[in-house]
């Protein structure tokens, strides 16, 4: 019949082609981008196609759906833009309760497609987080998120410090519009300098002489 025996009860047994097999790695690397040929195998078996690890690794590396190396850290803060910056008010500021000062910081967290950003506020005096959005962007809705859910549990009085690096999404008209429209006072740290993020953090009040630079 002109076809090879190995190929013929290949047929038979029903085993996949090379052409389905690549199709079902192409899809799973798709969805985990950081899997290698082991986890590829592991999870093409769960699939049902049973394939043998040399034969997963080499049409990965034939087809080029070997998994990208991550990045081990994430830019966060742009502070290169044009938007208006907030003087450093939480400096000299003295907390003496609740909602007088919210921390905000923008953060990531490592998942099996790569990262997702977080969105944190942060109450002073309590320490106690107060609001927070996850996204898969990193851009102003998502600190505009975190603030109307913080804004929304705690009901903040006008005048409480807002305060945040210089990043340019709590810089963005977005962001600076909702600060003024539930009377917060903007505040931000100065740049290049990571210690006011830490001062600002710390629950007890600020005196002259505590914060780094002073």
């Amino acid at each position: 019949m002109g076809v090879a025996r190995s190929s013929y009860y290949a047929e038979l047994e029903g085993k996949p082609r090379d052409e389905e097999i690549i199709a079902e790695i192409r899809a799973i690397t798709d969805a985990f981008d950081g899997y290698g040929y082991r986890r590829v195998g592991a999870e093409l078996r769960h699939r049902g196609f049973v394939v043998n690890a040399k034969k997963v690794r080499r049409l990965m590396r034939e087809h080029d759906l070997n998994p990208r190396r991550r990045r081990r850290f994430v830019r966060t803060t742009d502070s290169d833009h044009d938007g208006p910056i907030h003087p450093f008010v939480a400096k000299d500021f003295e907390v003496h309760g609740p909602d007088q000062l919210w921390v905000a910081d923008l953060t990531y967290v490592a998942i099996a497609a790569g990262f997702a950003y977080v969105a944190l506020i942060m109450d002073a005096w309590s320490r106690r987080v107060v609001g927070y959005a996850i996204g898969r962007r990193i851009d102003a809705r998502l600190a505009v998120e975190a603030l109307r859910r913080a804004i929304a549990l705690r009901r903040p009085l006008p005048g409480c410090v807002f305060h945040s690096d210089r990043g340019s999404q709590d810089a963005s008209e977005l962001h600076r519009d909702l600060l003024k429209e539930y009377g917060f006072v903007g505040s931000m740290s100065r740049r290049g300098n990571p210690y006011d993020m830490e001062c600002a953090h710390d629950r007890q009040p600020f005196r002259k002489g505590e914060c780094a630079g002073d």
